[in-house]
This record gives C-alpha cells, sequence and structure tokens, in this order.
C-alpha cells in the first residue's frame, strides 16, 4: 500500500496539502523532522499517514487531553485502533492499556508528557514495537516558547528507548531561536526542518483601539455573516459577554474550563453545527476544534503573547476564504496586562509557602506522596489557605519545573469497569446471590470486551434498564468492587496534580531562581512585542511574520493598516485631480462663483471638491471677495 492509497481509503482525499507529502517522506526516509505548519494546516496526516504504512505502533506525545480524546475517537471511526493515557485513569487501567500496545493490534498511543515520568510506562514502551515518535505542540519543549511544559525535557528519555526509531517533531508556532533549541532538546539526527510561511492570505488583521468595545463587537457581529469566536480574559466575561449579543438578537453562547464536561461537549456541539453562532469564550475553547467555516475572530483584550495570539487569530478561515482576526484593546488593557505580568512572578519565600499548603490540603506527612495522583480543586485551595488564583497557578507551574509536582488540565473521563474474574466464576456468584442476577446479565449484555478491559458506563442507562436509581447502580459497582469482582472507576471531571517526589520539608526545596529571571525576561519581551503590534502603524501581518522570522514578507493589503494607507493614497490621488481642474477653470475664467466652481469641477464627490477649496483657500493659493473666486 502507498501513502496516497493510505489516504484515499482513511481520509478520502486524493492529494495532501503543501508540504504533507515532503514531510511524510522524510519521516519514511527515518530521518529526525520538524515541520512549522500554522493552525489547521493538517499536522496530525503527517504522522498518521506514515505509522499507517508499517508495521508497528506510532507514540504520540501532546499536551492537549482534549485534543488527544479527539483524534483517538476520529482514528477509531475510521477502523483505526488508537488509545489515549491521560490523567485520572487507575494504574490497573494503564496496565491494561499498556499491555495491549505490546501484544494487541494498536497502531496509535497517544500519551502526556507528565506520563513518560513514569517507570511503568516507560518500562512498557521499551517492549513496544515503536516505527514513529510523534511530539505535537513541539514548541512546549523550549522555555524560549510561549507554553514551555517542563515534562517534555524527558522526551530525549524516549529516544533512548528506541534510539533509531524517528522523530516526527510538529508545531504551528516558533522563532527561530525555538526552532533551534527543539531540534537540540529532542537529540535530533540527521535533522530535515519543513516550514510553511506563517502568511494567511485570507485572513485579514484588525486592530482597534477602542473604548466602547463591547459597541464595536455588536457592529463587527452584525456587519460580518457567519460563525465567530470571541475571547475573553477571564470566565465571568464569558456570560456576560455572551447575554449582551443575545439582547441584540445575536445568537451567542459562552464556554469555559469551570462548566462540566457534558454541558461543554453540547456547547460545542451546537456552535460546531451552526446551532449557535457565535461562541464566547476563555482560552480553554478552541483548540483542536476542526471548523473551517469560521469568518472572524474578536479578542476583546490584549493576549498574553503573539504566539497565542496568532494560533487563536488563526482558527478563523481555515477552508481559505475571507475571515477577520479583530483585536480590540485601550489604555486600561495594557495596565492591566502588566499588572497581570508582575503577578506571575511569585518570590521564592511565596512559591515555597504555596508548596507547603499543597502538601496540608492533601494531608501528606513529609516522605509521603511520591507518585501520587490527586484530583485538584483550584479554586478550593486558594479560598481554603486566602491565595491569590494567579500568582498559586505560576507557583505551582515553577514547582513543575523543578518536577516536585505535575498538574494536569481539566479532563473528563466517563464511568469505567471491567470483570476481573473468569465467567465461571460470576456465573457461581449469580447462582449464589440471585439478587445480583438481573444486575449483572444486563451488564454483561450492555457491554460487550468486559471480561478484556475497561468499558465506559453510563449509570444512568443501565438504571434505565433494570429499573432502579443511579444511586442504586453506583452502589451495586462499589459492592461487586469490594468483593473483587469487578474494577469500578467513577468517572471524572477534574484537574489532576501528581507529587511526582515525595513532600519535602520547605528547607529542603531547591526553586531554580535562575530559571525564573530568564522566564521574566522572556516574559517581558512577549509582552512588549504583543503592546508593539497593537500600536504600531505597520501591516499587521508584516509584523506578526517578523515576529516569526520572516523578514521580508509583503505587505498584506488587506489588513486595517494596508487599507487605510490605500484610502489616504486614493484621496491623495483625488484631490491632486480636483486641485488641477480648480486651477485651470480659475485660470481660463478668471474669477467663478463657488456653485459654478464645485459644478464645473468633474473628479472626487462635493464633500471633497468642497474640502480642496478650503484647502487651498487656507494656503492662500485662491482668494475671495465674498462671492467669487479666483486665483
Amino acid at each position: 500500500m502507498t501513502i496516497y492509497q493510505i489516504l484515499k481509503q482513511y481520509w478520502g482525499f486524493s492529494k495532501f496539502r503543501p508540504l504533507q507529502e515532503e514531510i511524510i517522506q522524510s519521516v519514511l526516509n527515518g530521518k529526525d523532522t520538524l515541520a512549522l505548519m500554522p493552525t489547521g494546516g493538517g499536522k496530525s496526516l503527517c504522522f498518521q499517514v506514515p505509522a499507517l504504512l508499517h508495521p508497528g505502533i506510532c507514540i504520540v506525545v501532546s499536551p492537549l487531553i482534549a485534543l488527544m480524546k479527539d483524534q483517538v475517537e476520529n482514528l477509531k471511526e475510521k477502523g483505526i485502533n488508537a488509545v489515549a493515557i491521560i490523567s485520572g485513569m487507575g494504574k490497573r487501567e494503564v496496565d491494561i492499556l499498556l499491555d495491549n500496545c505490546i501484544y494487541g493490534q494498536i497502531k496509535f498511543l497517544y500519551l502526556s508528557p507528565e506520563r513518560l515520568l513514569s517507570d511503568l510506562v516507560r518500562e512498557r514502551i521499551r517492549h513496544m514495537n515503536v516505527n514513529l515518535i510523534a511530539i505535537d505542540e513541539a514548541h512546549c519543549i523550549s522555555q524560549w516558547g510561549y507554553d514551555f511544559r517542563p515534562p517534555y525535557l524527558h522526551l530525549t528519555e524516549l529516544r533512548e528507548l528506541h534510539p533509531k526509531v524517528p522523530v516526527l517533531a510538529l508545531t504551528a508556532t516558533a522563532t527561530e531561536r525555538v526552532v533551534a533549541d527543539i531540534q537540540e532538546k529532542l537529540a535530533f539526527k540527521n535533522g530535515q526542518v519543513f516550514r510553511k510561511s506563517f502568511e494567511r492570505t485570507n485572513l485579514s488583521y484588525v486592530v482597534f483601539n477602542e473604548e466602547n468595545k463591547l459597541r464595536k463587537l455588536i457592529a463587527i457581529a452584525k456587519k460580518i455573516k457567519g460563525t465567530g469566536i470571541v475571547y475573553v480574559r477571564n470566565r465571568r466575561e464569558t456570560q456576560e459577554v455572551a447575554n449582551q449579543l443575545n439582547q441584540q438578537g445575536i445568537s451567542a453562547d459562552f464556554y469555559h474550563a469551570g462548566l462540566d464536561t457534558p454541558l461543554r461537549m453540547k456547547k460545542q456541539s451546537d456552535w460546531k453545527t451552526g446551532a449557535i453562532r457565535i461562541m464566547v469564550a476563555t482560552n480553554a475553547f478552541g483548540m483542536g476544534i476542526d471548523k473551517a467555516d469560521v469568518r472572524f475572530v474578536v479578542h476583546l483584550d490584549l493576549p498574553e503573547s503573539l504566539e497565542a495570539y496568532y494560533q487563536e487569530a488563526g482558527r478563523g478561515g481555515r477552508d481559505e476564504k475571507k475571515a477577520y482576526a479583530v483585536l480590540l484593546y485601550n489604555a486600561s488593557d495594557k495596565i492591566q496586562l502588566q499588572k497581570r505580568f508582575e503577578q506571575s512572578y511569585p518570590s521564592i519565600e511565596e512559591i515555597k509557602q504555596i508548596y507547603h499548603h499543597l502538601g496540608n490540603y492533601f494531608q501528606l506527612a513529609y516522605g509521603a506522596g511520591g507518585g501520587l495522583s490527586l484530583e485538584f480543586d483550584v479554586a478550593d485551595f486558594c479560598s481554603r489557605f486566602n491565595l491569590d488564583a494567579i500568582r498559586t497557578l505560576n507557583a505551582l507551574k515553577f514547582l513543575e519545573r523543578d518536577e516536585y509536582i505535575a498538574l494536569s488540565e481539566t479532563v473528563y473521563l466517563p464511568s469505567r469497569v471491567q470483570i476481573m474474574v473468569g465467567q465461571e466464576d460470576i456465573y457461581r456468584f449469580q447462582i449464589e446471590q440471585p439478587g445480583y442476577d438481573a444486575f449483572i446479565k444486563t451488564m454483561l449484555r450492555s457491554y460487550g470486551g468486559i471480561y478484556d478491559h475497561f468499558v465506559p458506563l453510563k449509570e444512568t442507562d443501565l438504571a434505565k434498564r433494570i429499573g432502579i436509581s443511579k444511586a442504586e447502580v453506583s452502589d451495586i459497582l462499589n459492592k461487586l468492587q469490594s468483593l473483587q469482582l469487578i474494577s469500578y472507576i467513577p468517572q471524572t471531571d477534574k484537574p489532576h496534580i501528581e507529587f511526582i517526589k515525595q513532600r519535602v520539608d520547605t528547607g529542603h526545596l531547591l526553586i531554580n531562581k535562575k530559571y525564573i529571571t530568564e522566564r521574566y525576561q522572556i516574559h517581558k519581551h512577549q509582552l512588549e512585542s504583543v503592546i508593539a503590534y497593537a500600536d504600531l502603524e505597520l501591516c499587521r501581518s508584516k509584523q506578526l511574520l517578523k515576529y516569526f522570522d520572516e523578514p521580508n514578507a509583503p505587505e498584506c493589503g488587506v489588513c486595517d493598516v494596508c487599507l487605510n494607507k490605500k484610502r489616504k493614497s486614493k484621496q491623495e490621488f483625488i484631490a491632486n485631480e480636483i486641485t488641477n481642474e480648480l486651477l485651470i477653470l480659475l485660470t481660463t475664467t478668471g474669477r467663478m462663483f463657488l456653485d459654478e466652481l464645485v459644478n464645473g469641477i468633474k473628479s472626487g464627490n462635493e464633500k471633497e471638491r468642497l474640502a480642496v477649496i478650503q484647502n487651498l483657500l487656507d494656503a492662500g493659493k485662491i482668494k475671495s471677495d465674498g462671492e467669487g473666486y479666483y486665483l
């Protein structure tokens, strides 16, 4: 089978997008490869196609749980075996999935970089027949990037397990410094870099310095037809702005990470299918959302970095048709951005104090907790110890950098169940305990493969089939688990925190001060770049491309700066034409009334002609005696 046949069979396409084929061939030639492709450029195909061509499994590392789950589901729908190991899964469940990767027919194993910190996972990967290692969001390995994730630094250990297997690193946003850093950190051998220009010719970047941003947003939503995304800074704003849009008769909904997962999924589905026109959201919305016809993306606040802005704005116009990326800001936004920046750098003492509170929150003794993964409610934690949320989250990031903890995003996992004994033991139990017979029979009929692996289970569905309450279903499942007949994991919808090292006292907590200082300087430069992008009257696309090391990019001709320049140029041309006509008229006639003069000029409209006459009067080039005009 060829790569073209795989593309046709599984994706229904007859040809690859630009750069995809070259990247795939590089990987098939056994070369370490770095691919820089804009958001929506089809990065996932670059590792999925070559992995399907050869025997063995492709390991995909990604920090985005929602995106992993989405890709696994898409592959399964195509009949391709794929699994994801994410936080919130129990040790037994992970054990079975890893066994299936070694002995089964799994083609893709998705995992978060934090999982590579586990000896269990690394040892199992050693025994897998790996044909490719794919690193998504590869900029996360570089501290010079905008979204540095310390666990990514362990990816070289993955290489050591399979030194002959090529690595494909993928990212949508990276400067030259980050590109070099990715290759160094991933120990590239005979490496190849493929770079698709970050230019988006169909995307019009627009910036408005606007005091009443909401009024401007409503005007944009009424003027531009089609689907849109509005990004705001916090959860409260999502609901407020969505309500204001709805009051204006504009169909909108809101989205943030604090909503229950089923509700988030419903909102996302309503927006994707067009039931909702505009989604007002925090940056939790958008990663991996494959909607091609987004006509506008509006930011109501200044973003943290141009990398983040480029990714979020790039969700507009993936169908290659005209779309708008609009940034609305004012002077107070700059002050707020600077304030948040300063809040993002807690002192060493604050970091140590928050670590101490963390141990007390989970009631961990000193020397305990190593390898423990626990549900973590950040809001409750901050409330209990009277902590500032922004400083706390950033303190946790620095603790993560020094590998004391690993913090995961909110993840939804449905309830799962597996029968842990043989069929004869279950049958004997049903005879001895007839009260459980109907329940077990319904469960066996409802969930295929329940003896072999964990299967997703909905307590409400089971309750309807048996005719009991959801609470009773949970009670019976917990009882069967206590009898060691099944393994039952209830659904979860919380972020997780893992204690990588056992708890130490704050005197032995070593925080890398040099790293914090470096991050401060990097972050400061990113902020300055954002403010310059908003303030400077230079082609927006050209500014972005220069930031991403494309210094010779042409002016786009469609951003607000370019359009204003065209408008001014056109106005100057018209003013010159009117001036020439007017001077000829007065030279030949000597003196004319205002009406005669205005009607005698053919160029421009009446307003433009009057403006030129006034300018010439002010400059003393023509004169008036109160009635007539003359040279």
